[in-house]
């Protein structure tokens, strides 16, 4: 489990601080009960810190990313959503029927991992994914 004084190292080793309006969007992240949209994001956070520019929500997103802290996912509506990693790793079938979005477990994609790396000699990141098709309801 990734506790904050992780995180302060992460940053600090990365040549970043943790800044209250970072602790404020990764609070926002890592309390969302499902992917929070930037957008969600930005209005939770002026709640708290109304001066918050919506490029630093932004700029604080794609460093987060890049330092491995946050995942983020296209689920097909338009909106990239983020997920905290401290929830883990898992994927999701999207319906382009119905919306629907299923969890799957990562475990599935263990052997296209290994087929990739293996065929192509290709280290694919597959901590977070989305399949679209369609949903045993729809079809």
């Amino acid at each position: 489990m990734i506790t904050t004084g992780d995180i302060v190292n992460k940053l600090s080793r990365h040549g970043y601080r943790l800044t209250p309006q970072r602790l404020m969007i990764l609070d926002a992240v890592d309390g969302a009960d499902d992917h929070i949209s930037t957008d969600e994001i930005y209005m939770q956070v002026c709640d708290q810190y109304p001066h918050l520019n919506i490029s630093t929500v932004y700029r604080t997103l794609e460093l987060l990313k890049e330092l491995g802290l946050v995942t983020e996912t296209d689920l097909g509506d338009g909106r990239v959503r983020y997920h905290s990693i401290k929830k883990g790793h898992h994927h999701h079938l999207v319906c382009h029927k119905c919306g629907q979005t299923i969890d799957m477990d990562e475990s599935v994609l263990s052997p296209l991992k290994a087929a990739l790396s293996r065929d192509y000699d290709f280290d694919a990141e597959l901590s977070h994914l989305a399949i679209f098709g369609i949903c045993k309801n729809c079809r």
